[in-house]
């Protein structure tokens, strides 16, 4: 099965997504088929062999749609711009703008008209009840050879999609949005328009007085309007990608033949050797192998700092070199690089659909043929009841009147909205934050999470050795002490011995000659310094030399997890220093936000238990479970779940697949470039435990914006079909202008979207 994700044009409502997946579904060799209204994009699964991307577009095109079909090459995609193309978001933002171009001219050609003819409505009715002055017959001429003019020119122009919505409805038994607004305008302009030819031939028949042209100017007005905003609207949901797309560098400085030459990003190849200036992006991600600077890594991991980056480290794609030039070697190249990769996350995850909105999408399939049901009966009940009591001609247009009304109000934009533009804010504003997230799916589960598991190392701790005491038992200055252990350290491999060194560097402390070196198995070291036999080593050591020391201290420091290394002479111990997995800044207080949230925040770790437990103390964790092997962190899990608890697991997402995937929420602690960004649901870059803190927020914030949307699109169509029936004329004479039907299902959409944009906004 072939699984791909393709650009769908002619999209205007929420029921088109579900017209569009039921006929996709009937072709054969598709598997399956998801639309979504929010991005304007089909996910299809098909057999190749059975059916290809151009006949899955000739299944659709007479409904009016069409699928966008990348050309082979942009399907291969390795460089990003072509990778980006493949996506079809340069091509989309262009498209879209033109598009919105088109319907900004059509609406401001029908805005006059609308004032125009919703002022000639006012005056009439207030004119009823002595508000206002009648018209005098000559204008009122005027006007009623006018408005039929206007009238045309919206409906024939302006008006044109619903006019195809009702077509096709008439050839192929296909009903959206535009159906619904096209029937109605239809309706009204064609009675209008019989009354206007026949007048006297159906005086006696019917209240000729009565005329829909302003129903039919302001409705698709307003109906117009309201697809203007909201495609305005969408267009800023989408920002997200493009300010990733914009991040990749167009050209890169190669060394090739000897000479620096200056080439598209598109031909670099793997092992090239790139020159980056101060100021410059970086092209494709990489490995330093001459020079030095501090980058900019913020527009990927969220870190506002930039980092200091050496010979063997690794460079990003799209970070920004701030100081030093330095060369490096490519690696990574095309849709490869992080930032690509980051790209295509981000645009699948904006695609795919919450569960939350199974229901949206069920109730708009369902939505539309009912409309029509609800309409036609409610006509049919004006003329067979109305008549009875108000005459047939009153009864008529009445009945006319809650027919267009019930067609305009009855809109399922709103519904279809309310999910997608909200997914897609939300995860453009993670991808900006650093936080990744896989899909809607995962966004939707974790604002339940109640129970966070961390792995110690890496998440609460930095992940490497670190110097974090000094106790000084000499006469030498604690810089001295430090000196002669990191003279010693330098010679070993050690990860303990790196830290010592690291340590001294980091304080410009002087590494003097050693004469004499030599490695104690298991134990430690010797060397001289300035004629002075030094040792370094552990207690087993110290004991074997016959030197004195303070042996429970030790162990105090010990049971807090930290590696004593002590440093003596033949006569004496001079002083010793701790080596540990230092804490992260950020740990404490994540874990506070985390219990602020409620959530409980439990501690796996290989760990010896008092160690572990020390660690964390300091944290405020609130449940430890030491000596820990992977398949023990998937027992705990599912020990957690079966108390019915929602887990998320957060890990460095390579030994903790197995606990990733078991937990409800897996969290892949990603640091930079190895970020293994298939192995959880959502991937923290830089490896910051914060921001977990941010994605639990983000995801309940825009739940709580999916919810909200959810409850307005109910409430306009819950009150506003009723109110356009007529169902409250008997009871308080109160029947819904179609005029008005109009500017709720406008509202109704553009308030959907703007609610979504409003958790851009919010802090997390």
């Amino acid at each position: 099965m072939h699984t791909q994700t393709y650009k769908v044009k002619g999209m205007h409502c929420a029921s088109c997504s579900s017209t569009i997946e039921k006929t996709f579904r009937k072709v054969p060799g598709v598997q399956s088929a998801e639309v979504n209204y929010g991005t304007e994009k089909a996910k299809v699964s098909f057999d190749p062999s059975k059916t290809n991307p151009h006949d899955l577009s000739k299944h659709i095109e007479p409904l009016g749609y069409s699928l966008e079909v990348p050309s082979t090459a942009e399907e291969m995609g390795m460089s990003a711009d072509e990778h980006a193309a493949h996506l079809g978001l340069n091509q989309s933002k262009k498209e879209k703008l033109a598009e919105v171009a088109d319907m900004r001219t059509k609406v401001l050609s029908a805005i006059p008209l609308a004032i125009f003819a919703a002022l000639v409505m006012a005056w009439d009715i207030l004119a009823q009840y002595g508000v206002v002055g009648e018209m005098s017959y000559t204008i009122k001429e005027f006007i009623h050879h006018l408005l039929p003019i206007l009238a045309t020119y919206i409906l024939f122009v302006v008006g044109k999609p619903y006019l195809f919505g009702f077509y096709r409805f008439l050839r192929y038994g296909k009903a959206n949005m535009d159906t619904l607004i096209g029937i109605g305008t239809v309706a009204a302009f064609l009675y209008s328009f019989a009354v206007t030819a026949f007048e006297e031939a159906l005086r006696p028949f019917i209240n000729v007085d009565y005329q829909y042209y302003d129903v039919t100017i302001v409705v698709i007005t307003f109906n117009a309007l309201g697809k203007y905003l909201e495609a305005r609207s969408k267009i800023k949901t989408g920002d997200a990608i493009e300010k990733l797309l914009n991040l990749q560098a167009k050209t890169a400085l190669v060394i090739r033949d000897g000479k620096e030459v200056e080439i598209s990003v598109n031909e670099v190849k793997h092992g090239d050797l790139i020159i980056v200036k101060p100021g410059a992006k970086i092209p494709v991600d990489g490995v330093i192998t001459e020079g030095s600077s501090f980058i900019d890594e913020s527009m990927v991991t969220g870190e506002p700092m930039p980092a200091q980056k050496k010979i063997g480290d690794s460079v990003v794609s799209g970070t920004i070199n701030t100081t030093g030039s330095f060369t490096f070697k490519a690696t990574k190249v095309g849709s490869e690089t992080l930032l690509a990769q980051i790209i295509k996350m981000v645009e699948d995850a904006q695609g795919s659909k919450a569960p939350i909105q199974a229901l949206a999408d069920k109730i708009s399939s369902i939505f539309v043929p009912i409309v029509l049901v609800i309409a036609f009966l409610t006509l049919g009940t004006w003329l067979i009841v109305g008549s009875q009591y108000l005459g047939f001609s009153q009864a008529l247009s009445f009945g006319l009147v809650s027919f267009v009304g019930i067609l305009v109000i009855a809109c399922p934009c709103a519904l279809g909205l309310a999910t997608p533009t909200a997914i897609i804010v939300g995860v453009g504003k993670g991808a900006k934050e650093g936080i990744l997230i896989k899909d809607a799916a995962t966004l939707e589960k974790l604002h339940k999470v109640d129970t966070v598991i961390v792995d110690k190392t890496g998440t609460i701790t930095i992940g490497k050795p670190t110097l974090v005491d000094i106790q000084n038992l000499s006469n030498l200055k604690d810089e001295e002490l430090v000196s002669i252990l990191a003279s010693l350290e330098k010679k070993s491999e050690h990860p303990i011995a790196h830290a010592i060194v690291n340590y001294a560097q980091e304080k410009n402390l002087a590494v003097e000659d050693v004469s004499n070196f030599e490695g104690i198995q298991g134990k430690g070291l010797k060397g001289t310094i300035k004629s002075v036999e030094y040792f370094v080593g552990n207690a087993k050591l110290m004991k074997e030399l016959g030197v004195a020391f303070d042996a429970s201290k030790i162990e105090q420091f010990t049971a807090q997890g930290k590696t004593p290394v002590i440093l003596a002479t033949k006569e004496k111990v001079l002083g010793f220093v701790m080596v540990a997995d230092e804490i992260k800044p950020e740990s404490k207080q994540a874990v506070a936000n985390l219990h602020k949230l409620g959530i409980k925040v439990v501690m796996l770790t290989g760990d010896d238990e008092r160690a572990a437990k020390y660690m964390a103390s300091l944290v405020g964790i609130d449940d430890v479970v030491a000596h820990v092997l992977p398949q023990d962190k998937l027992a705990k899990i599912k020990e957690l779940q079966s108390q019915g608890r929602i887990v998320a697991m957060a890990g460095d997402g390579v030994n903790d697949a197995p606990a990733l995937a078991q937990a409800d929420v897996g969290i892949a602690m990603g640091t930079g470039t190895d970020v293994a960004i298939e192995s959880a649901g959502i991937t923290l870059l830089g490896g910051d435990i914060s921001k977990l803190v941010k994605a639990i927020k983000l995801s309940k914030i825009t739940m709580r914006g999916i919810k909200q949307n959810l409850f307005w699109a109910f409430i306009y169509n819950i009150v506003g079909i009723p109110l356009a029936a007529g169902a409250l004329y008997p009871v308080f004479g109160w029947l819904l202008n179609p005029v008005f039907a109009g500017f709720a299902m406008a509202m109704s959409s553009v308030s959907v979207v703007s609610n979504s944009l409003r958790i851009k906004s919010k802090k997390l």
